[in-house]
């Protein structure tokens, strides 16, 4: 039987294999290793793209839909909805197993065998504070994998995952924090790592906490959109009626990327009408229209996520908003702080709690392991970092540690 690792994540996808010298993470998308969670349904071909070429034919402006952070849709009612693709409509189960599909394909093609057992990563928690919630989740993520023609299936946390991969580096034995900030979930894990304890077989007694949170990247992006760019649109706007404000759900679903194709629907549409109508500010209104009308809600939170990711480095950006009258509004860092503060101090809320799991002070920690696209934040490697101040802080694979992880998982379970 030949297993697998798979990283199924909100932003980004990986899927690795166990070798006799650890793990190996296959090319999914030309020579990267990382295939952006992203379809496009073209409506003029019938064809559907994935990854990078997904995104690309959306910015390219060819006819169709384009779908980003399906994973959020496990734990949520979403996952038993369906969706409208022009005259037909698919369910978001099945968006889901068309995408993994493409992944098991690529992946055996890259491999030259099949791959008929996998290790899927999870994080600690789906939903939060509703175990019965992230238990459906985790069956429906079993019963895609199964579907797509994965005959064993099992998981492991993705911050253990990411121990995993972290312990292959270190010299002698360490207590250390792991913390993967993803694109849709924050996790953390304390374990017990080094040499001698990555040749035992089972690993239950070296995990002393797992905890994690529902906030990830693309809250980030949330975030910062609806405070730099919805109000551009009307976001906050006065009503002509005394005291009421523009709803505040279609800019929610605009600046979350999982909800964006929402505003597509005849519903929407008549809503934004009235909202027009009866709006303070009809020319703001007319702005979100237009951006509904000329279906560029991805685009928008594209450029979102781009002016966060250049803040991760620089004191300030514009937003480049050409397409849209009212310019190219700059974004400084501060703005990001100010706007997205809030989410950080969860997360290290959350690593605080994870530490009183563990009954471990945070002086005994050794080593905090980072990966995920969002620790690259700065107040967010802020935030963890600052509850540890005596640990060496140690930088993992961005978006392949926990795929690593999970391959080396898949070869100690199902054999390289």
């Amino acid at each position: 039987m030949a297993g697998c690792g798979l990283d199924f994540g909100t932003s980004n996808t990986t899927l690795g294999v166990g070798t006799a010298d650890g793990a190996r993470l296959l090319p999914l998308e030309a020579s990267h290793a990382t295939l952006p969670s992203a379809l496009f349904f073209d409506f003029e071909t019938n064809a559907t793209s994935y990854g990078r070429a997904a995104i690309e034919a959306y910015v390219a402006g060819a006819d169709g839909r384009l779908m980003r952070s399906i994973k959020s849709a496990l734990g949520t009612d979403l996952i038993d909805a369906d969706t409208a693709l022009q005259a037909r409509r698919i369910s978001f189960r099945a968006v889901i197993a068309q995408f993994l599909g493409e992944v098991r394909r690529r992946a055996e093609e890259t491999a030259g065998r099949p791959l008929d057992a996998v290790v899927h990563g999870r994080p600690v928690h789906f939903v939060d504070g509703d175990p019965a919630a992230d238990a459906a989740a985790q069956t429906a993520l079993e019963d895609i994998a199964r579907s797509i023609g994965f005959h064993e299936v099992s998981f492991q946390y993705e911050p253990i995952a990411a121990a995993l991969d972290y312990e292959q580096q270190v010299a002698r034995e360490e207590l250390a924090l792991i913390a993967d900030i993803g694109g849709g979930t924050s996790d953390f894990s304390i374990v017990r790592i080094g040499p001698e304890r990555r040749r035992l077989a089972e690993r239950a007694d070296d995990i002393l906490a797992n905890d994690g949170i529902r906030v990830g990247g693309t809250d980030f992006d949330r975030d910062l959109s609806l405070a730099a760019v919805m109000p551009m649109l009307g976001y906050g706007s006065p009503m002509k009626r005394a005291g009421l404000l523009a709803p505040k759900g279609l800019f929610l679903d605009l600046a979350t990327w999982s909800r964006i194709n929402f505003l597509y629907t005849a519903k929407a549409q008549t809503e934004l009408k009235r909202v027009h109508r009866e709006s303070d500010r009809p020319d703001l209104i007319e702005r979100l229209m237009d951006v509904v009308e000329e279906r560029r809600g991805h685009a928008l939170a594209m450029d979102v996520e781009r002016a966060k990711i250049v803040l991760s480095g620089s004191a300030r950006t514009a937003l480049d908003l050409g397409w849209r009258d009212g310019g190219a509004p700059e974004v400084t860092a501060d703005d990001l702080v100010q706007a997205t503060g809030s989410l950080a101090g969860r997360i290290a809320a959350r690593i605080g709690d994870c530490l009183r799991q563990a009954g471990t002070p945070a002086e005994r920690i050794d080593a905090v392991f980072l990966t995920g696209g969002s620790t690259l934040l700065p107040h967010v490697r802020g935030a963890i970092v600052g509850l540890l101040p005596g640990a060496a802080v140690i930088e993992g694979d961005t978006f392949g540690s926990v795929g690593q992880g999970l391959s080396i998982e898949a070869g100690r379970r199902y054999g390289a």
